[in-house]
């Protein structure tokens, strides 16, 4: 009687194993470069003050039209951070500025964005923020909202300058020479922009609602939280081209 051949389970061979480990390191890399992102990104854009502001522009409008205009700002949040994210690398060859100099120089403007928010005294600082970047306070003008979508409801209010600086620095920390790498880093970067855009959204549109639900004091304590991360994020992007501009000085 010829005996049973003992067949190996697919998992078992030792090339399985290598991609089932390479699939796991790109899949954490992936989230590690999201989880980044999206901590940078999110006190900049700070979804809960943006709303506060565009809400205080628009004034008393019906709950459709802010739906209506939520939903345009949030795509065209989308579209104006990843033109840039995408762009970014042009930037850089254009004015012939090293990863390095990006590091270094958006590391501490990181850095310093978030020191601001972590030591800001009121909830409503941020908010007041905002209405200088975009040079407007008081009583809004309700006949032109459909006009503002972009102008100065995407860009500054929702994604003002800093922001635009934040992604710079963000898209050349992840920029890698492996093709395929560099794209799954701007993956996750993309997937961060729509996720935050996507609060922004359900803030803008519900805004009367959520200003009623969440006492600010609880929403600025969440902020200062996400700002420390900013903070330690900041200073260690700036030390890695810190660290690369050193290596080129004392290499032999």
């Amino acid at each position: 009687m010829p005996s049973k051949v003992k067949r190996e389970s697919p998992y078992s061979h030792p090339i399985n194993e290598a991609l089932r480990f390479i699939q796991g390191r790109t899949r954490l890399q992936f989230w590690k470069v999201f989880l980044i992102a999206f901590s940078v990104l999110l006190p900049l854009i700070n979804p809960l003050g943006s709303a506060l502001v565009f809400l205080g522009l628009v004034g008393d409008a019906p709950p459709k039209l802010l739906r209506s205009l939520a939903r345009r700002i949030a795509i065209n949040n989308i579209v104006l951070l990843a033109v840039f994210e995408v762009l970014g690398a042009a930037i850089l060859n254009f004015f012939g500025i090293s990863l390095p100099i990006v590091q270094l120089s958006g590391g501490i403007v990181v850095a310093v964005m978030g020191w601001k928010v972590l030591n800001e005294r009121s909830a409503g600082s941020e908010s007041r923020h905002k209405e200088e970047e975009t040079g407007q306070s008081g009583e809004p003008d309700t006949s032109h909202l459909e006009e503002g979508v972009f102008y100065p409801y995407t860009f500054p209010i929702t994604s003002g300058p800093g922001t635009l600086v934040a992604l710079l620095t963000v898209t050349a920390h992840i920029s890698n020479k492996v093709i395929s790498q560099d794209i799954l880093g701007h993956l996750a970067v993309f997937l961060a922009i729509v996720v935050i855009s996507v609060l922004c959204f359900f803030c803008y549109a519900y805004a009367p609602r959520i200003t009623k639900a969440i006492p600010p004091s609880t929403a600025h304590g969440i902020l200062r939280v996400i700002a420390f991360i900013l903070f330690c994020i900041g200073i260690q992007i700036a030390w890695n081209g810190l660290s690369a501009l050193i290596a080129t000085i004392i290499k032999p």
